[in-house]
């Protein structure tokens, strides 16, 4: 199965809410008015102070939801360690894990040794899943034989503030590749529902300078380079 990330659900409006939220911060309006008046130019205008000033608990209050398919464990792990986040991942302790593809890091698939052997062990813990399935070990015991590249499912949903940190750390070029590419995917998807509110999103070196003690030496220009650099 090849990585697939689609967008089930997002706040209606995302960006006049997440605006709304600012104006109640900065004015006397009473909350039966926050919306009013609330056009493209003023809303642009929101964002940009917020930003600006590094005041983004207003991001807080739209959210993005995520399936995500496709994924190894291996990446999941990373993504759940996003903690301001709320996740649903398909279990292996219900699931067979009997017809679940793996996913094969592109430097494994260039070598024609690396595959063979990688191949190998795969069958051989496929093998193993399958022996012990049919000794009666249960499925939540049988899993622990199974590499971490298995494919899986999971739904993400954040708030726009956590996924602009999540992409500050994730689309970094120095990111281990399956996750940044999930990353990219979520990128691409609120960047299009919302794109004022992702304006800038990615890592440090887009607009300011590298927060990694290791220096690629390659900084990203803009958000859309971010998203071409695959």
């Amino acid at each position: 199965m090849t990585l697939a990330v689609k967008m089930i659900a997002h706040t209606t409006d995302a960006e006049r809410v997440v605006a709304a939220a600012a104006k109640l911060c900065y004015s006397a309006s009473p909350v039966g008015e926050l919306l009013d008046g609330l056009d493209g130019e003023r809303i642009g205008g929101f964002l940009a102070k917020l930003r600006g000033s590094g005041h983004f608990s207003p991001f807080e209050h739209a959210s993005f939801t995520f399936a995500v398919e496709g994924v190894s464990r291996v990446a999941t792990h990373q993504l759940v360690r996003h903690r301001i986040a709320s996740f649903s991942q398909q279990s292996q302790r219900y699931v067979a894990m009997r017809e679940a593809e793996c996913v094969v890091p592109p430097e494994i698939s260039r070598s024609e040794e690396a595959a063979r052997v990688f191949g190998e062990s795969l069958a051989a813990a496929r093998k193993a899943y399958e022996k012990l399935s049919a000794l009666g070990v249960p499925r939540e015991d049988a899993r622990f034989i199974l590499p971490h590249g298995l494919e899986t499912r999971i739904i993400v949903t954040m708030n726009a503030r956590e996924l602009l940190h999540f992409f500050g750390l994730r689309l970094c070029r120095r990111a281990q590749w399956e996750i940044r590419a999930v990353a990219r995917m979520m990128l691409s998807l609120a960047a299009a529902e919302a794109p004022r509110l992702f304006d800038g999103a990615g890592p440090s070196c887009v607009g300011g300078a590298c927060a990694e003690r290791e220096n690629c030496g390659k900084p990203y220009k803009n958000t859309e380079e971010v998203l071409e650099d695959k």
